[in-house]
């Protein structure tokens, strides 16, 4: 078996996954900042909610069909230095972003910072499994808190910066866009090192005893989960602000600190669900996370303002917990395919985001921005599909 491609280093090596973190955070700063500006954007270009979901859309869906073909080739022809130039094309979209002169340049900007992240995350999810030393669930929640950490600040750098100095301060933050790349140029070092190392080794992956109609089921139900919480945290991170401007009428500033707290709670909710999957199994995060949510949702439309940020960082806090443990359940679904895996999950996860932005945006213009909360709140019933899943014995044996 390929080192590079699927078994971890003996000892959990914790100065590559925080640094491999870190560098997640970079990176969905620059993409949290494209769905932080939008309210800016909408009044400088005057922009509707079809034509804002469909700048998530471009940027989503652009990393949504990259990342499983980046994941399938990597898996096969590891490319330690693919993960500095990825970095390289999110820096690119920004300074578009931030210059852009019509709707066409942001559209344009959106989807390069979605082939960064495409080239992005199956590699980085990859150095993160060998940096594990066996703690697949801690390593693959310490990598993508750094992600959600960094999709929490976008919102509050552009409350506090982006909005009172206007759209081309955006441009300042490729600054650390470099940062991540000189860091990444460093861990494709120690990654083409390992791979290098284990090169004399024979080829051994793991296996279990599931048919492959069973795993074809439990991926589809994994699939399933994906768009359920992908679907419903679209409503939140491209309309929510929106939502908070209409219904209590508080300022973009306001809007955006309340994001915040949501994205803030995610963090915590990733690094929690890969604590709690290590100990007790990917399986009971599952289930906690997708439905556990359902009775919090359907609250969040009828409330007021101080009990909806409230329900939102409960929200965030549990559904968030999910990602990471569907990452590994799959990894363990799939031994040997860790970049495909990466490039599908985090693909769907983008693709399908960007769609339900899309169809969002619309159905908020046409029905209004309420009742699309009102309508996305049963989305995590679809958690009842985790009943098809294999338990962990199955999985193991």
């Amino acid at each position: 078996m390929s080192l590079s491609a699927t078994t971890p280093a003996a000892k959990t090596t914790w100065l590559v996954l925080v640094a491999i973190s870190l560098c997640h955070m970079i990176n969905d700063i620059m993409q949290s900042l494209l769905a932080a500006i939008y309210p800016l954007l909408a009044l400088e270009f005057d922009l509707s909610f079809w034509q804002i979901g469909l700048m998530t859309f471009a940027f989503q869906v652009t990393a949504s069909l990259f990342q499983p073909v980046v994941g399938l080739v990597t898996d096969r022809h590891p490319m330690p230095q693919s993960l500095p130039v990825g970095m390289g094309s999110t820096l690119a979209g920004l300074l578009l972003l931030a210059m852009a002169p019509n709707y066409p340049g942001l559209l344009a900007g959106a989807m390069l910072i979605g082939v960064g992240s495409a080239v992005f995350h199956p590699e980085a999810s990859r150095v993160a499994r060998l940096a594990s030393g066996g703690k697949f669930g801690t390593a693959q929640s310490l990598f993508q808190v750094g992600g959600n950490f960094g999709s929490a600040l976008g919102p509050l750098l552009a409350a506090f910066i982006v909005v009172p100095l206007g759209r081309s301060s955006v441009a300042a933050f490729a600054l650390l866009a470099l940062v991540g790349m000189v860091i990444l140029n460093r861990i494709g070092l120690w990654y083409g090192a390992l791979a290098r190392a284990s090169a004399a080794k024979g080829r051994v992956t793991a296996t279990h005893g599931l048919s492959r109609n069973r795993v074809i089921l439990a991926i589809i139900v994994l699939v399933i989960l994906t768009f359920s919480k992908n679907a419903y945290t679209a409503s939140l991170t491209s309309y929510y602000t929106f939502f908070l401007i209409e219904r209590f009428e508080v300022s973009i500033v306001s809007a955006q600190q309340m994001l915040f707290l949501f994205l803030a709670s995610t963090a915590a909710g990733v690094m929690l669900g890969g604590l709690i999957g290590d100990r007790f199994g990917p399986i009971v995060v599952i289930w906690g996370s997708i439905l556990g949510v359902l009775p919090f949702t359907l609250l969040l439309p009828h409330v007021g303002l101080a009990m909806t940020g409230v329900l939102s960082v409960i929200i965030g806090l549990i559904i968030a917990s999910a990602f990471p443990a569907i990452v590994v359940y799959a990894q363990a679904l799939l031994p040997g395919r860790v970049g495909l895996v990466a490039g599908i999950f985090f693909g769907f996860a983008f693709g399908m985001g960007g769609i339900a932005a899309a169809v969002l945006g619309v159905l908020a213009d046409a029905r209004g921005i309420l009742w699309v909360y009102q309508a996305c709140a049963f989305l995590p019933a679809l958690g009842l599909v985790t009943v098809f899943l294999p338990s962990r014995q199955q999985l193991a044996s």
